[in-house]
């Protein structure tokens, strides 16, 4: 049969606890002489008996050991105070930022109109002043912004302008072209060969009010005849 498990509680008998007491000193011992030479760990260990008996065990020495864990424990409440005291900074301006954000949240409420009933005749009247700076803002930027609107349909009206400029200069260089197109025609028909009384050129020239553009040219060729030598 396997060891039963022991409850652990204390054990009513002395004799029995003194014998259990000097066993389980000697195995605290071993484990920590154990655990110092393969862990390279620095290990102090303290036992004071019932009877007020002093046992101790160091892997060094019993006082730096005390020593280091003095100085590990000043570190660890210092660490822990300052991040007490970060936690109480972060928590007041926690709560400076909550007022603000309530302020401001009422403030736009009364701007929007509401929750006036608080209000005295100068909270009133400043509250007016506000509303008519604010209204004083919006009317120069929205000024800005129809000024550089207006410049820029300006701008585009007046690059519009000089394509229409370049496009009547190249419409009445082509009409200048289908005039002489149309003379040579005149010309070779005058000095040319007979002709059928079918055979005709048609010319037909469109101006504009005010304007010397030809804006339609239509040609025909003489149909095709046999000519006698």
């Amino acid at each position: 049969m396997g060891r039963g498990k022991i409850a652990i509680r204390r054990i009513e008998d002395s004799t029995s606890r003194q014998v259990t007491f000097s066993k389980r000193r000697k195995g605290l011992m071993k484990k920590a002489k154990e655990l110092a030479i393969l862990c390279d760990a620095e290990v102090g260990l303290v036992v004071f008996s019932s009877t007020a008996k002093l046992y101790d065990f160091a892997s060094t020495s019993l006082k730096s050991v005390i020593e280091r864990y003095n100085k590990a424990k000043e570190e660890q409440q210092q660490q822990l105070s300052n991040l007490t005291s970060e936690v109480h900074f972060w928590q007041k301006d926690v709560a400076i930022l909550r007022q603000k954000l309530h302020t401001l949240q009422e403030n736009h409420r009364q701007l929007m109109g509401e929750q006036l009933s608080g209000l005295g005749i100068k909270d009133l009247q400043s509250l007016e002043n506000q509303l008519e700076t604010s209204l004083r803002g919006i009317r120069i930027k929205k000024e800005q912004v129809l000024t550089r609107e207006i410049q820029e349909l300006r701008r585009k009206g007046t690059l519009m302008h000089e394509d229409n400029v370049e496009l009547y200069r190249k419409v009445d260089l082509m009409g200048q072209e289908n005039l002489e197109l149309y003379t040579q025609a005149y010309s070779r028909r005058d000095h040319g060969a007979e002709t059928t009384p079918n055979s005709f050129i048609s010319f037909s020239l469109t101006m504009g009010e005010n304007s010397r553009i030809p804006t339609s040219l239509q040609l025909r060729q003489p149909d095709h005849q046999i000519y006698k030598d």
